[in-house]
C-alpha cells in the first residue's frame, strides 16, 4: 500500500530531509502526484523542471525581496543590508553589474594557471596507497584559496576561512539555538569582513573587494554593512557550491568507474561531465520566491503571499526535461536543456563560471595522476537546509 505524501513528513524546513533514504523516491512522486505540494501552510514546494524555470525567470510575480532561503530571516521581518539574493529588479541589476565582468568565463578564465597549480600542490601532498578524507585534502581547502585569492585575503588570514564559512550555511537554517561555536564564528567573519574592506579601501589591490569599496550605487559607495553582506555572500557561495560539488562528484565517479575511465582517456569530455556532475550533486539544493499576485504556476492556482520553495534537485531529475534516463548519471548526456544547480533567470549564480573551472581542473588533473581511484569507506553528510554533499569521504588514491 502506498503511503500518501500527506503522510511522509515532508518539510525542507528541517536541517536533514536532503539526507533522508528515500529523498529522490519522494521527489519523484512530488513531480507526478503534488508539483505544487504544501508542506506548510502558506509554503508549498515546487518540483517540476519548467515551474522552477518560470518563477525564476519572472520577478514581477515571483519576488527575492522577501525571502529566498527556507528559513529565511527576512520572513521575520529582519532587514538584510546588501544581499545581492535579497534583491529584486531595478535594485539586482546593479548590484550585479558591480562584478558582472569579473566573473564572466572569459575573465575567470584567467585564473585557470593558478587554479591548476594550486590543485597540483595539493594533489602531490596527498599520500599514495593510503586512506585520506577527500574532503579535507582537496575538496574543502581550493574553493577557499580560490575565493581567498579572488577577495584579496592575505594566506596569513586563510585559516579561519573553512569554519567561518560552514558557520555561515548552518546560520542559513534559521535555528534559534544557533550553537555558540557557530555564533561567534559568524562574528568573526562579519568582523574580519568589515576590517578586509576598511583596509582595501585604505591600501587597494588587485582583487574583488578594493573593487567594491571603490564601486557605486545611484551615486553612491556601498555602505559597510552592504560590502560585508556581499563579501560574505561571494565566500560563502563561492566555497560551499564548489566543494560540494567536487565532493560529490569525487562520489559520482567513484561508482561509476567505467564513466570515471572514460573522461581520464578523454578529457574533451570533462566540460560536459562538469555540467552532469552539476545535474547530479545540484550542491544548492533549493531557493524560494513569495507570490506577489495571485497567478498560476504549471496551470495550478497559486495566491498572494505563498511561498514558493523550488526544489533544484527534483527539477534537475524531472524526467519531463531530462527524459527517461534523468535518474541515470551519464556524463555524455546533452547539454541541453540546462541543469538548475545555479539557478535561472535574473538570480543565475554570479560565480557560476568560476566554480566550473575549478571543478574542471580537478577532475582533469586528478584523472591524469588517478584514475582508479576508490572509495576507501562510506561518505558523511552534515544536516542543512541549504546545501548537499558529502562532508567527509574516504578516498584512496593508488600508488
Amino acid at each position: 500500500m502506498t503511503i500518501p505524501l500527506t503522510e511522509l513528513d515532508i518539510d525542507p524546513s528541517v536541517p536533514g530531509f536532503f539526507l533522508r533514504p528515500d529523498y529522490y523516491d519522494v521527489l519523484g512522486r512530488l513531480r507526478a502526484e503534488a508539483p505544487l505540494f504544501e508542506a506548510t501552510p502558506g509554503t508549498r514546494l515546487v518540483s517540476r523542471y519548467d515551474d522552477i524555470r518560470e518563477i525564476s525567470r519572472d520577478p514581477g510575480r515571483f519576488c527575492s525581496s522577501r525571502g529566498v532561503l527556507v528559513n529565511d530571516p527576512m520572513r521575520e521581518g529582519l532587514a538584510i543590508e546588501g544581499s545581492i539574493l535579497h534583491t529584486d529588479p531595478p535594485r539586482h541589476g546593479e548590484y550585479r553589474r558591480l562584478l558582472n565582468r569579473e566573473f564572466t568565463p572569459r575573465a575567470v578564465g584567467g585564473m585557470e594557471p593558478r587554479i591548476r597549480a594550486r590543485t597540483r600542490d595539493l594533489l602531490d601532498a596527498i599520500p599514495r596507497g593510503e586512506e585520506v578524507d577527500l574532503v579535507d585534502v582537496l575538496a574543502a581547502p581550493l574553493p577557499v584559496t580560490v575565493i581567498a585569492d579572488v577577495l584579496g585575503v592575505a594566506e596569513s588570514d586563510r585559516s579561519e576561512f573553512r569554519r567561518w564559512s560552514d558557520a555561515a550555511i548552518v546560520a542559513s537554517d534559521g535555528r534559534a539555538d544557533l550553537p555558540t561555536e557557530d555564533a561567534v564564528a559568524v562574528g568573526e567573519l562579519v568582523s574580519f569582513l568589515g576590517a578586509l574592506a576598511e583596509a582595501k579601501r585604505a591600501d587597494p589591490g588587485d582583487d574583488v573587494v578594493s573593487l567594491l569599496v571603490d564601486r557605486e550605487i545611484g551615486g553612491a559607495r556601498l555602505s559597510p554593512g552592504e560590502l560585508m553582506t556581499f563579501n560574505m555572500s561571494l565566500l560563502v557561495a563561492g566555497n560551499e557550491t564548489t566543494r560540494h560539488l567536487i565532493s560529490g562528484g569525487f562520489l559520482a565517479l567513484a561508482e561509476h568507474p567505467d564513466q570515471r575511465r572514460r573522461l581520464a582517456a578523454d578529457p574533451s569530455l570533462m566540460p560536459g561531465a562538469v555540467e552532469e556532475l552539476l545535474r547530479w550533486v545540484t550542491p544548492i539544493q533549493q531557493f524560494a520566491r513569495t507570490v506577489v499576485a495571485d497567478t498560476t504556476v504549471g496551470g495550478e492556482q497559486v495566491r498572494v503571499g505563498e511561498y514558493l520553495v523550488m526544489l533544484y534537485a527534483s527539477g534537475n531529475r524531472d524526467e519531463a526535461a531530462f527524459g527517461p534516463t534523468a535518474a541515470d548519471f551519464d556524463t555524455l548526456r546533452p547539454l541541453s536543456p540546462p541543469n538548475l544547480a545555479f539557478g535561472f533567470g535574473e538570480h543565475l549564480c554570479l560565480g557560476a563560471a568560476l566554480a566550473r573551472l575549478e571543478a574542471r581542473v580537478v577532475f582533469e588533473e586528478v584523472l591524469d595522476r588517478f584514475a582508479d581511484f576508490e572509495l576507501a569507506g562510506p561518505s558523511t553528510y552534515l544536516p542543512s537546509s541549504l546545501v548537499r554533499g558529502p562532508s567527509s569521504l574516504p578516498i584512496r588514491f593508488a600508488r
